[in-house]
């Protein structure tokens, strides 16, 4: 194994005596150091090792930060890739469907039985930009894992009476008043 030292000299950059002078004012450093027992601070190796720290860490925080941005395309991905996939058909209807998105109130037009499933909550719209679609009540909760702002959680009306109510079979009178 050739030294530093030696490939400079082969190639030229430096000469034979100041390479003796190097290795001159490096032994009488150490024998310095040796006889005080203080070792001098050598202030531009210092200075080098803390701007080596700082560019390390900036580079930690840029891949950090590539990182995430890396997984966030990945979500969008997979969040179109869900939607294209299992999106439903709106029916080709004429009934207006009313729902909140935001602040807004938005409509869709859907047929009577997309109009019913959606009602009973087996599906659900998604936006994503300014498309709407329709996607199963299970596709939409795993896109709401990853972008809850994208699904909008339509209030379901009335449920129906469960099946173990003992008043189920009284029917309650039009005349009553409280």
């Amino acid at each position: 194994m050739v030294s530093l030292q030696e490939q400079l000299l082969k190639a030229g950059l430096i000469d034979q005596k100041k390479a003796k002078r190097v290795h001159q004012d490096k032994s009488k450093q150490n024998k310095i150091e040796r006889k005080t027992g203080v070792q001098s601070v050598d202030e531009t190796r210092a200075a080098t090792l803390q701007a080596q720290q700082k560019n390390r860490e900036r580079v930690r925080e840029l891949n950090a930060e590539r990182d995430a941005q890396a997984r966030k395309k990945a979500i969008v991905k997979q969040i179109e890739q869900m939607i294209q996939q299992s999106r439903q058909g709106k029916g080709g209807g004429d009934i207006a469907y009313n729902y909140t998105y935001g602040t807004k109130i938005e409509r869709i037009y859907v047929s009577a039985a997309v109009r019913a499933q959606l009602a009973a909550g087996q599906l659900v719209i998604v936006r994503q930009g300014d498309a709407t679609e329709l996607v199963p009540r299970v596709v939409a909760d795993k896109i709401a894992e990853r972008d809850p702002s994208m699904v909008v959680r339509v209030k379901q009306t009335a449920a129906a009476p469960a099946e173990d109510d003992p008043y189920a079979d009284y029917k309650v009178p039009d005349d009553l008043m409280w």
